[in-house]
Order: C-alpha cells, then sequence, then structure tokens
C-alpha cells in the first residue's frame, strides 16, 4: 500500500507504491491460475483417450449433416444480417487504448501549472485507492469535469492520465451514444459503464473519458437550464444511475448470488448462506466540456462529478512553456532560440490556446517551404500569425487615389498609436487587402494586462480616430474606410459610461442588459444623456487625434510613403520609419545652428 506521506505530494506515484499495481498483477496471476487449469484438464483429457486408444481427432460428419451445412449457414447469414444492427445498436461506441497506444504522457503537458498539478493528485488517489478507502476512511473521487475553452488540452490531459496510470482508456464522444432506435442511447450508456467496470477489475483500474459531455449531460426541464426535448431526460437519468454504478458486482457473482438466494430460501434465518460483498470497480470517469454551466445541477454534485478542473488560455509564461515544448519539436532557425524572441512571440500570441500555437509553428513550416527553406524563421511566424488572425492575402488593383487614401488612413493610425500608445507594440503596418480590411495596423500590449484604465481606454478611441482625421486633413474628407474604426471607437465609448462609470455617470446599464434584451451600447446610445457623453468622448479623442497629426505631420508622411513602397512593414521595420523620420527633422532644426558656427 502507498505511504501515507508520499500520497499527500504533489509528485506522481511510483507503480511500488501505486494499489493499481498491485490489484492487476492479482488480477495477472488469477487469469495464470485459470488457464494453467484449463490447460491441464484438457491435457488429462487428452492423455486419457490416448491410453484408452480412441481418436482425439474431431467426429466426423455424416452426409446428411454434409448437405445441410449450406442451409444452415444461409439461415445464420440472415439471422445476422437482420438482426446483427440491433444487437450492435446496444453496443458501447467507446474507442479501447492501452497504455502504449497512447504517445503522451504528463511530462509533455506543459504550461498547465495549477491544472497539472491538481490532475496529479487526482491521479494519486485514483492509483492508492485502497490505501485511501481503507486506512484513511475516505471516497476516492469518482469522476471528475475538465471544463474550459475549445483547444485548452482536456482532451489531451486525459490520454496522459491514461498513460501514467498505465491503465486501459476508453475514449467515447458523446454524440456516439445516441442512436435512432428508442432506449438504445441509454444501452449504449450501461454498455459503456459495464465496459469500464470489465476493464477496471481486469487491469486493477480504468480512466473513462467522454468528450463534450453537455451532449448527453444537458440540464433537465426545470433544473436551472433551458430544457431539453422529450426524450433527452431520460439520457441524463441514465447517466447519473451509472455513475453511482461502480459497486456492482460482476455477472459471475450475481450467478453464484443468485444460487446462494436459491439455497437460502430452504434455511433457517440461523443458518443462511451469506453471499459475498461486491468490490468496487476503481474507475475515474472524466468528462470534458466547453459548456459547464448548461450540465444538469445533479450530475455536478458531490459524489458524481465532484471536482471541477477549469482549463484556462495559457497566460504569458505558460505561454513561453508552451512556445519551448513545440518550437524545440519544429524545424527553425538559430535566431529563435534566442531568450528574448520566444519571450517576444509568448506577448504576441495573447488568447492563443496550446493548440493554436501548435498550429501557427505548422502554418510557419509552410511558410518556410514556400519560399524554399527547410526551417521556419521569424518572418514566416509573423505571416503565419497574420493569416491566422486576418487571412490570406488578397492582392486587389488599387486606383492610384485610393491606395495613396488607404496608405495615409493606416499612417494615421500608426502615428497616433505611437505617440499616445506607451503600452502598445506595433506588429504589422499593412496596405495589402485581408478578408474585409483593405489595410491594417496590428498592435498589442507590451505587457499581458487583464485590466484596462480610462486613459488606456481613451488611448484606443484616439488610435481609432487617426484614419479618420489622416484622411481628412490630406484629402479635405474621409471615405468609408473608417466605419469600422468608428463602430470600435462607439463601443468603447459606450462601455466606458454605460459599464464602467468613466464618462461622468457612475449608473451602470450593463445591470439593465442582465435582465433585460439588448446589450449596453445599445442601450446608451437610446439614452438622451448616455449618447451626449458618447458624443463628446468620440469628439475629445478626435480633437487629441488632429493635435497630433497636425504636429507630427513628418512622421504620418514618412509611414505613409514607406507603404506605398513597400506595401507591409513588420514590428521593427514601423519603428524604423519613425525614428528616420523623427532624425530628419532633428537634422533639419539643427542645420542652420551649425552653418551659424
Amino acid at each position: 500500500m502507498s505511504d501515507l506521506a508520499t500520497l499527500g505530494q504533489g509528485d506522481l506515484l511510483g507503480s511500488a507504491l501505486a494499489d493499481v499495481a498491485a490489484a492487476r498483477e492479482r488480477a495477472r496471476r488469477r487469469r495464470l491460475r485459470w488457464l494453467t487449469a484449463v490447460v491441464a484438464l484438457a491435457a488429462v483429457w487428452l492423455w486419457s483417450r490416448a491410453l484408452s486408444g480412441r481418436s482425439v481427432g474431431w467426429p466426423r460428419l455424416s452426409e446428411g449433416a454434409v448437405e445441410l451445412l449450406p442451409a444452415v449457414a444461409l439461415v445464420a447469414i440472415l439471422g445476422l444480417v437482420l438482426l446483427g444492427p440491433l444487437l450492435a445498436a446496444g453496443r458501447s461506441p467507446h474507442v479501447l487504448y492501452r497504455p502504449s497506444e497512447i504517445d503522451v504522457g504528463l511530462a509533455d503537458v506543459v504550461g498547465a501549472g495549477i491544472v497539472k498539478d491538481e490532475v496529479v493528485r487526482t491521479l494519486n488517489l485514483f492509483l492508492a485507492y485502497k490505501t485511501f478507502r481503507e486506512r484513511m476512511g475516505g471516497t476516492p473521487r469518482r469522476a471528475i469535469l475538465f471544463e474550459g475553452p475549445p483547444g485548452t488540452g482536456k482532451t489531451y490531459m486525459a490520454k496522459a492520465m491514461a498513460a501514467e496510470a498505465g491503465v486501459p482508456y476508453l475514449f467515447v464522444s458523446s454524440s456516439a451514444f445516441q442512436s435512432m432506435y428508442y432506449g438504445q442511447t441509454n444501452r449504449k450508456i450501461r454498455a459503456y459503464f459495464r465496459a469500464l467496470r470489465t476493464a477496471a477489475r481486469k487491469e486493477g483500474g480504468a480512466i473513462g473519458f467522454i468528450e463534450e459531455i453537455d451532449a448527453i449531460g444537458g440540464a433537465r426541464s426545470g433544473m436551472g437550464g433551458g430544457g431539453q426535448r422529450d426524450g433527452v431526460a431520460g439520457v441524463v437519468n441514465e447517466l447519473l444511475i451509472q455513475l453511482q454504478s461502480f459497486d456492482e458486482p460482476p455477472r459471475m457473482a450475481r450467478v453464484g448470488g443468485w444460487f446462494v438466494d436459491v439455497l437460502n430460501r430452504f434455511l433457517p434465518a440461523s443458518g443462511q448462506l451469506a453471499k459475498r460483498r461486491p468490490t468496487g470497480a476503481n474507475i475515474l470517469v472524466v468528462g470534458a466540456t466547453n459548456r459547464a454551466a448548461d450540465l444538469d445541477p445533479a450530475l455536478v454534485r458531490p459524489g458524481r462529478f465532484d471536482r471541477t478542473i477549469h482549463f484556462a488560455l495559457p497566460a504569458r509564461g505558460d505561454r513561453r512553456e508552451i512556445i519551448d515544448y513545440y518550437l524545440d519539436r519544429k524545424a527553425h532557425v538559430a535566431e529563435l532560440d534566442d531568450p528574448v524572441r520566444r519571450d517576444s512571440l509568448a506577448a504576441m500570441t495573447a488568447g492563443y490556446s496550446p493548440v493554436m500555437i501548435e498550429h501557427l509553428f505548422d502554418e510557419a513550416l509552410v511558410w518556410a517551404l514556400r519560399r524554399g527553406a527547410g526551417a521556419l524563421d521569424w518572418h514566416d511566424l509573423q505571416q503565419a500569425k497574420m493569416t491566422e488572425e486576418i487571412g490570406l492575402r488578397q492582392p486587389v488593383e488599387y486606383t492610384a487615389d485610393e491606395r495613396r487614401r488607404i496608405a495615409t488612413h493606416e499612417a494615421g493610425h500608426a502615428t497616433v498609436a505611437h505617440l499616445v500608445g506607451k503600452d502598445r507594440k506595433l506588429e504589422v503596418l499593412s496596405i495589402i487587402k485581408r478578408r474585409d480590411a483593405l489595410g491594417l495596423l496590428a498592435h498589442s500590449d507590451l505587457e499581458e494586462r487583464f485590466t484596462k484604465t480610462r486613459s488606456e481606454i481613451v488611448a484606443r478611441i484616439q488610435i481609432a480616430m487617426g484614419g479618420l482625421v489622416a484622411e481628412e486633413a490630406w484629402f479635405g474628407e474621409a471615405g468609408t474606410g473608417p466605419a469600422g474604426d468608428l463602430a470600435a471607437a462607439t463601443d468603447a465609448a459606450a462601455s466606458m459610461v454605460g459599464s464602467l462609470g468613466m464618462g461622468g455617470s457612475l449608473v451602470s446599464w450593463e445591470a439593465a442588459t442582465v435582465a433585460g434584451a439588448g446589450n449596453t451600447t445599445a442601450k446608451v446610445l437610446a439614452d438622451e444623456a448616455g449618447r451626449a457623453a458618447v458624443d463628446a468622448l468620440l469628439d475629445d479623442a478626435k480633437a487629441v487625434a488632429e493635435r497630433l497629426l497636425k504636429a507630427n505631420r513628418h512622421v504620418l508622411e514618412a509611414l505613409r510613403d514607406a507603404l506605398l513602397d513597400r506595401e507591409e512593414l513588420v514590428g521593427e521595420e514601423i519603428l524604423d520609419v519613425i525614428r528616420g523620420a523623427q532624425q530628419t527633422v532633428i537634422d533639419l532644426r539643427d542645420a542652420p545652428a551649425s552653418t551659424g558656427a
């Protein structure tokens, strides 16, 4: 049995300390004893026939029996065709993986932090279930729920758990339980848990993973959810029942118990035979969903899915670990081994899930192949990131005036962003069409932030106004380009007024939105005072953008000319153009003084 002090640590138990390993070894020896007994009986039978001089071969069929074989085979085939689908409809739809078939372990789970630690502790309770139950009197966790956005590693973690535990892993998707025959869905659920109990008793334990469990575990009508269609509530009921079935005795034990019950009918109360108490199957069910709020309340109560582990999008430090893990497995240039580059990439991928980060590297490898290289570099990563977030390049033939207007518009955004966005990093400035955007300025936080101040939100609105102001200042009027910018600026200003108490009033329109229909922006704009406050914020932001662009005309023109020449500037290229424009002004200002000297 496992030592209690070791069980309380955060490290995974070794096989020498795990009750699962001991149970697996007992089951192996029991199977060997049965096999030995069967082989011994067969050997004795064959030896006895050999000693008696009788034939040990198969008996010969009579001529009449041989003639009946085709008819019997036809009946068997027809019966299989007719009854096979009905019989198979109630089979468990799971896929069984042995530990040797799983190619990931807990060492491959990076950037998970607290989640990984909690999973290891849960796994230790599973491995040392007898110690926890018999020596401490506890009830091991029977089911845990993995909840979080798509791509955050829920399935990956469950596979790693099964590989580390060395037990069978029964994977099933909730949609696989569904059947066109009435009642077959419940039969499949029962068959799945029966397979779990069988595997657990043979191997000392088993882990079952149910993908997208909300498809069969959604809240029933009147249980706090939106309600389900007729017949689905019965599926939830079956799932609830099966989560309590781990102590159900195996089939042979039930047969033996039936014989004991028959004998006890003829025995006095004082002399009745006692049935063997069933031992519970060591099962850990893992459910995964990104809609935990839709689950039935009875499903997530203690004793069923009694622990919910939330898989959040990785923070910056976690993303750095994930980047190191995947990038070291991809062909890349030596430049990307620089810690500064990797830190920068971690900052650029805010909001990315682990799957998205891995896919980013795969897309970067595709870009490397396009240019005939065998390893990805920083430029490939930039192109892959833009493709994933914004879309593929869609070069179009702009008119000369339209091309100049778009370049001026984007240069206006970039100039204001450089001047007011002290917490911003300029990533991409482009006039190449991608999806619906004729041009773009991509910028991100220098540091990962979870809150925003009033001045930071106002700066975002001022940046959004930069394109509109640039068009009006250089062309006398604005075109249709600023439409998206104005929508984003209006949303931000309405949020300041209606939700954040930054618009002159502490009344929250969001409080009314929770109870009623509509969104905060619509409610704020529908109110006369709210609309006036939004107007004032937008007008002030536009005035600041006008003042900044007027004073820094040389920066905007330098960025515009660079865009007209190269179409796209990435990272340091943007700052190089800005620094060059600023240095030119300094040189021109100092030139007369140098001449006079």
